[in-house]
């Protein structure tokens, strides 16, 4: 589960950098929003450094998923960090009502998808970290 949750991370990722490189139409298809399309159109720096960063943070995660499915050396505080991304994933995925009303720029057919990616992706981690956190524990080498 952690590995699926790893590549679904790293396309998410991809797609993060796609929209940053490819630009306005991407921002639009993938639901981000009109301002967002329009600034990157008008080659401001501010949408493909936030959507870079954005990517970077799937990166990171992915690459902690496949940490603790042991597929490659352990990283720093790695149950921690695979219980935080769960429940981040989760509480995205669930918090639906709460985050639309907040973004009014985006469509509801982005929050349908986006949200139930979430809770698609923080299952992967929740149930793939349950799998094996007994190999997870503390072995030395980083505390968690």
């Amino acid at each position: 589960m952690l590995v699926w949750g790893a590549l679904c991370c790293a396309l998410v990722a991809a797609i993060h950098i796609a929209c940053a490189l490819l630009g306005g139409d991407w921002y639009r298809v993938l639901g981000a929003g009109e301002q967002l399309a329009q600034m990157s159109e008008q080659g401001h720096w501010y949408p493909a450094v936030l959507t870079l960063l954005i990517a970077l943070v799937f990166i990171i995660w992915s690459l902690y998923a496949l940490s603790g499915a042991q597929m490659i050396p352990r990283l720093p505080f790695l149950r921690t960090v695979l219980c935080i991304v769960a429940a981040i994933f989760l509480l995205r995925g669930l918090a639906f009502f709460v985050i639309v009303p907040l973004f009014p720029d985006n469509n509801l057919t982005f929050w349908i998808v986006s949200s139930s990616i979430s809770v698609l992706i923080g299952a992967c981690y929740a149930i793939g970290t349950a799998r094996v956190w007994s190999s997870l524990g503390y072995q030395g080498k980083f505390c968690d």
